[in-house]
């Protein structure tokens, strides 16, 4: 894989570094979720977020059984902004910020954020080829992470510093699985971990990678 590993940060740095040194789109991605999860925490009550669950989530009974055209257009998206918590956003957004700023640094802000949206949509459809009949909203940047986290195990595989991806990436695997079948998402009143999404997301963060980073000249 023609990977540009180089730091494609600019050489200006100004005269010092700012406190959070997180790269802009990272760092605008964790705001966003952040500021979605207090609005909807401090501002509504349970039924208008129930609604809004309902209306933003990605269903994936909606795009089998019929649902709202607007709905299925803008869910794809939508549903990596609403969490299940102020917990599961917490593990998510530091998960973001781990992985997130090494390949935003590779790839700059554009394609950075598309394809961190891509592996988001990518890993909902996941969920609704396994899940069709579900009418269980799917939320979360769970799978948009997962992607992400993908990416960076294909890169430091690339670079070396990872000498298999395979035992990685088959434990990760088997534990979203196990947990998605077996145990409840952390922070979210004991709702299903959507583990399809996880685990198309990281698969999909994998394969296009490569797609998406600069070629070396």
């Amino acid at each position: 894989m023609p990977f540009d590993t180089s730091d494609r940060r600019g050489s200006g740095r100004g005269t010092g570094e700012r406190a959070i040194n997180l790269p802009p789109a990272v760092l605008w991605l964790i705001v966003i979720n952040l500021a979605i999860q207090a609005v909807r925490s401090l501002l509504l009550d349970d039924a208008t977020d129930d609604m809004m669950v309902l209306n933003f989530g990605l269903v994936p009974a909606s795009y089998t059984a019929g649902g709202s055209l607007a709905s299925q257009l803008l869910a794809p998206i939508t549903y990596q902004f609403l969490h299940g918590g102020w917990l599961h956003v917490g593990i998510n957004m530091v998960s973001l910020a781990a992985f997130g700023a090494p390949v935003e640094r590779l790839l700059g802000i554009p394609r950075f954020v598309l394809f961190y949206l891509s592996a988001g949509v990518v890993a909902g459809f996941v969920q609704v080829l396994l899940y069709p009949g579900s009418h269980d909203p799917v939320i979360g940047a769970s799978g948009a992470v997962s992607g992400v986290f993908g990416a960076v195990l294909m890169l430091m595989r690339y670079v070396g510093s990872l000498p298999s991806l395979y035992p990685v990436a088959g434990i990760w695997i088997a534990l979203n699985v196990f947990f998605g079948l077996f145990g409840g998402m952390p922070g979210a009143a004991g709702e299903q971990v959507a583990w399809a999404a996880h685990v198309g997301g990281f698969l999909y963060g994998l394969v296009a990678i490569r797609f998406f980073a600069p070629k070396r000249e």
